[in-house]
């Protein structure tokens, strides 16, 4: 009798992550370049997973924070980091294998695709194990891993937080129809820039159907090979173009709207990622509103680190939303006019958030020149 039984897991619709690219439907893996090659898709969890990558992770122990800053000696911790959130962010989960020692301390961390990863759940319910499939030769298919050595990241869950779901997958529709349009708008303009028309021979008696069409044929030979510049043609020919369409451009006007579709899944303003959209909305809250999606996506992060780590985890998604810090200086220069805190404790605030300098010297009073503050 086996120790674990075979869910639905990976589900039927868990890993057709980028099906709607594809056309196709079997309940096999896509791979994350082939989801990227669409460009909406590829703008938009690339700036997500970026800005997540690049906000703070803290943790309550020094030696954990170790492993937050530089979980691998593959790459940087950036690139670590932002790997996880794009494939959380395409394929609705994401796995990092921890590498410890006999006592149990993390030596380092490795990122695992999806289809290196099978799940299933023990005969009693009470937990789940791993196969994974390592690329390296020697380590090749290791079984039953535990739950506690798995870092399991899932996004969305229809199954009680087993497995995770793509946010793609509520866009094949749309993603088919713009496919569909690509097609037709590249149709169309191929037969826009390059305009059939009419040739015309003049004094040259009826000409049979097949000596027609070979004439067609030798005329658009003399157009491609004087690569579609002038044809010189004689006196008993004339060549006619046809008009050029005039509803190209808004087929072409046509092929922006699923980004739209693609930002509203990922709970982002689509003011933000292109600059358009809403007017009214203003700088504050199109900032409000990504800060908030952001959060979301830091909280799959932190619970499943809350829950499998002996330590506390908390984010800063200041770094992403306001790199510079004006934002959060303004803030809190607000709340010194309003005296909900004085002079020394913004001072305070700053300089911990770093905005200050650490040693930079106190406030004298004096201005340049010796003159003091007071006098006139």
């Amino acid at each position: 009798m086996p120790i674990f039984n075979l869910m639905s897991v990976p589900d039927s619709d868990n890993y057709t992550v980028a099906n709607f690219l594809t056309g196709e439907t079997e309940n096999n893996y896509v791979s994350a370049r082939l989801a990227l090659q669409n460009s909406d898709v590829f703008a938009i969890v690339n700036l997500i997973s970026g800005d997540l990558a690049t906000s703070r992770i803290r943790a309550s122990a020094s030696r954990m924070q170790g492993m937050i800053d530089n979980p691998t000696t593959m790459s940087n911790g950036h690139l670590f980091w932002k790997s996880v959130f794009l494939q959380l962010l395409l394929g609705g989960e994401a796995f990092v294998y921890r590498w410890r020692n006999k006592n149990g301390v993390d030596l380092r961390w490795e990122y695992l695709r999806p289809s290196q990863v099978d799940v299933f759940e023990l005969d009693d319910g009470s937990s789940l194990v791993y196969n994974a499939t390592f690329d390296e030769p020697e380590i090749g298919i290791v079984n039953a891993i535990p739950q506690s050595d798995m870092l399991h990241f899932r996004l969305i869950s229809r199954n009680g937080g087993k497995t995770g779901l793509s946010p793609l997958s509520s866009l094949s529709s749309e993603l088919d129809i713009k496919s569909a349009n690509t097609r037709l708008t590249l149709t169309a303009l191929k037969q826009a820039v390059v305009s059939p028309g009419i040739l015309t021979i003049k004094k040259g008696g009826l000409l049979n159907e097949k000596q027609k069409a070979a004439r067609s044929r030798r005329f658009m030979q003399q157009q491609s090979s004087s690569n579609y510049g002038p044809v010189v043609l004689d006196d008993l020919e004339e060549y006619q173009p046809l008009e050029v369409k005039s509803d190209v451009s808004a087929l072409l006007s046509q092929t922006d709207w699923t980004a739209n579709q693609i930002a509203k899944v990922y709970g982002i303003p689509d003011s933000y990622l292109n600059g358009q959209g809403d007017q009214q909305s203003s700088l504050d809250q199109i900032k409000g509103m990504y800060t908030n999606a952001l959060n979301r996506y830091m909280g799959t992060i932190l619970g499943e680190l809350n829950n499998k780590l002996n330590c506390r985890f908390t984010a800063d998604l200041r770094p992403a939303v306001d790199p510079l810090g004006d934002g959060y200086a303004t803030k809190i220069s607000e709340m010194v006019k309003t005296n909900a805190i004085d002079g020394n404790q913004a001072r305070y605030i700053l300089q911990k958030s770093g905005y200050f300098p650490k040693d930079m010297p106190e406030y004298s009073g004096i201005l340049k020149g010796g003159e003091d503050n007071d006098s006139n």
